[in-house]
């Protein structure tokens, strides 16, 4: 019998591949390139790809370059370079020393399978809602470092989240460093999802006085603990609904301040 075919496949619509080996290289792609991407540890990316919900004519693959995956400690706090997995900042000493909020929250990140290959800078750059390293960096107060041809500029984390998968780096900007400052305590990272590893329905971060919401907006928003539900409008899904989000919002936070 003929082989029937499984409508269900799917696969990436067509590209143009490069792979350069050093950051310049990439820069100068961006620069001459229209409708790139940038491909790290591609655990957001690719799936999109493959749904066909992002359709980029270039695809600039970064993991070729050198020396890109530090964890260093700097000015009061740590630097993590744009190939650094997230399963090395989840083992990182010095992150466990200078911010172990950051450490908390890579735990919460998906399963250790994706975390192996997903980095912490493209997580940064994806800006989805619902993802936690996004809120630590603003609760923290921390900034990304991006290059293109024409120099570097420092984004401080509240300029950095636009929308939903929106952020200020410009088409022709690649974002080569994160700098999250160290998290004295008290701090906490406590979310809702149904299952381990999704997406939360919402969640939130504190650190110290400053709380930091995800899950609940287009993009995360720094809120006020007294009334941390206050001005949000979330959206609702098949998941929860606009009054549950903000119900968890309440109880989250609740939480992270009892810790």
């Amino acid at each position: 019998m003929p082989r029937r075919r499984n409508s269900r496949r799917v696969k990436p619509p067509p590209f143009e591949y490069h792979a350069p080996v050093t950051v310049d290289e990439a820069c100068a792609l961006l620069a001459s390139l229209e409708d790139a991407k940038v491909l790290a540890g591609g655990q957001s990316l690719v799936p999109l790809l493959n749904f066909r919900l992002a359709r980029p004519a270039h695809l600039i693959d970064i993991n070729r370059i050198g020396g890109l995956d530090r964890v260093y400690e700097r000015d009061g706090g740590v630097a993590i370079q744009a190939l650094t997995r997230q399963s090395a900042v989840e083992d990182s000493d010095l992150v466990g020393r200078v911010c172990p909020l950051l450490g908390a929250a890579v735990r919460l990140v998906a399963h250790r399978v994706i975390r192996n290959r997903g980095t912490v800078c493209g997580s940064l750059a994806h800006a989805d809602p619902a993802s936690e390293l996004p809120a630590v960096l603003l609760a923290l107060g921390g900034h990304v470092v991006v290059r293109s041809t024409r120099g570097d500029r420092v984004i401080e984390a509240g300029a950095l989240f636009h929308g939903v998968m929106e952020t200020a780096l410009a088409q022709d900007e690649l974002l080569i460093e994160a700098w999250f400052p160290a998290s004295a305590a008290p701090f906490a990272i406590v979310e809702e999802s149904r299952r381990h590893g999704d997406f939360a329905l919402a969640g939130v971060v504190r650190a110290a006085d400053r709380l930091a919401l995800f899950g609940v907006a287009p993009t995360p928003v720094l809120a006020d603990p007294r009334d941390p539900a206050n001005g949000l409008r979330p959206s609702g899904d098949l998941e929860a609904t606009p009054e549950f989000r903000l119900h968890l919002v309440r109880v989250l936070t609740e939480k992270a301040f009892a810790a």
